[in-house]
C-alpha cells in the first residue's frame, strides 16, 4: 500500500510500501504521476519501510524524476537505508537524485510540523 503522508499545496509526501519491486512498482508510479496531475510539483517519497527494491522499483523513481523535470519540480528521495544508498551511489543515481536522510531534510522546511498526520492512504492494487 502506498501511502500519502502529507499532501498540502504543491507538496506531497508518500511513504513507498517495504517492497518495490516488478509487482508494484508500475502502479506506485502511476499513482504518483496521479499526485502531480494534481498539481503536485514536490514528491518526497519516504523510502523508510523499503526493504527491497529492484530495477524496476529503480527506473520508477528516475522516471517520476524526469515527469517532474519536464514540469519544472523536483522529486526527493528520502531515508533510503545504507545498503540501497551504497547501491544507488554504484549506479550513478546519487548525482540525478540526492538521497536525503531524513523526510524533514528533503521537505527543507517547506512544510512543518505536518509529517506526523496520514492524509489517506492510495492501494496501488
Amino acid at each position: 500500500m502506498l501511502r500519502v503522508r502529507v499532501h498540502q499545496a504543491d507538496t506531497t509526501v508518500v511513504r513507498l510500501p517495504s517492497e518495490v519491486d516488478h509487482a508494484n512498482a508500475s502502479d506506485i508510479g502511476a499513482r504518483c504521476e496521479d499526485l502531480i496531475e494534481e498539481g503536485c510539483t514536490t514528491l518526497v517519497l519516504d523510502a523508510s519501510d523499503v526493504q527491497y527494491l529492484d530495477s524496476s522499483g529503480v527506473s520508477m523513481i528516475v522516471a517520476l524524476s524526469s515527469v517532474l523535470d519536464s514540469r519544472a519540480g523536483a522529486l526527493r528521495l528520502a531515508a533510503l537505508s545504507d545498503h540501497y544508498q551504497q547501491v544507488w551511489g554504484l549506479l550513478g543515481l546519487d548525482t540525478l537524485l540526492p538521497v536525503f536522510p531524513t523526510v524533514h531534510a528533503a521537505l527543507d522546511g517547506r512544510v512543518t510540523g505536518a509529517c506526523a498526520d496520514t492524509v489517506e492512504s492510495l492501494d496501488p492494487a
